[in-house]
């Protein structure tokens, strides 16, 4: 457990473990995560003549759930794995951490608009730009949060982790950053090609060579 003192250098110490950092984490990626699936509805069996063509008409909600998903879930094995690195925490990893959050949990809603305008065909290009610019927002956090883990609180590492594999995982973090840029830029262009080049992002970190957790000691 660490101790650091408030942000105004007042008070008592106040006692943080990594693991109470991980488990709120992991409740906000759930909840998340679970509300994702909120926007696929079933048909009304009432007023639903073609059950198959009913369905059909919805892909957009499948294809942006199981982008998003997937993303979530890469985002929070990540996470894990960086959270696993520490033997304590303070107050600047606890903003950050909070950053990070903060685009996870709006990522159903960005979800949501983009599956909503893109079966509508208006106002889709901006509501991929937003859908992108989510994960974008997210990525930076991330970036942020890693960086400020791996470079500036090694002090607060549970084992040290050597300068050359520190900078491949801040690298392997970092690269995803262009593409999203580019999703997000390329939305007034075409919402279909932002919704593939976020989908591409997503099986690409998935991978294991791609994970910025894979071979570290702290996930070992």
């Amino acid at each position: 457990m660490s101790r650091y003192r408030s942000p105004r250098g007042v008070g008592e110490p106040v006692s943080v473990n990594p693991n109470r950092l991980e488990a709120f984490s992991d409740g906000v990626f759930a909840i998340a995560i679970t509300l994702l699936v909120l926007d696929i509805h079933v048909p009304d069996p009432s007023s639903t003549a073609d059950l198959a063509r009913e369905l059909w008409t919805q892909w957009p909600s499948y294809v942006a759930y199981a982008v998003s998903f997937l993303t979530i879930g890469v985002i929070w094995i990540n996470h894990h794995a960086m959270i696993r690195r520490l033997k304590a925490v303070d107050h600047g990893i606890l903003i950050l951490n909070l950053v990070l959050l903060l685009f996870v949990g709006l990522l159903p809603f960005t979800t949501a608009l983009m599956a909503a305008y893109l079966k509508e065909g208006q106002g889709d290009h901006l509501a991929a730009a937003i859908y992108a610019g989510s994960f974008l927002l997210m990525s930076i956090a991330f970036a942020s949060l890693n960086r400020l883990i791996l470079f500036r609180k090694a002090h607060l590492m549970a084992e040290p982790v050597d300068e050359g594999r520190r900078r491949t995982i801040i690298v392997r973090g970092v690269a995803g950053l262009v593409p999203y840029l580019l999703a997000t830029t390329l939305a007034v262009v075409s919402s279909y090609v932002t919704l593939a080049i976020c989908a591409a992002i997503a099986v690409f970190y998935a991978l294991p060579f791609a994970s910025a957790s894979e071979r570290t000691p702290a996930s070992a």
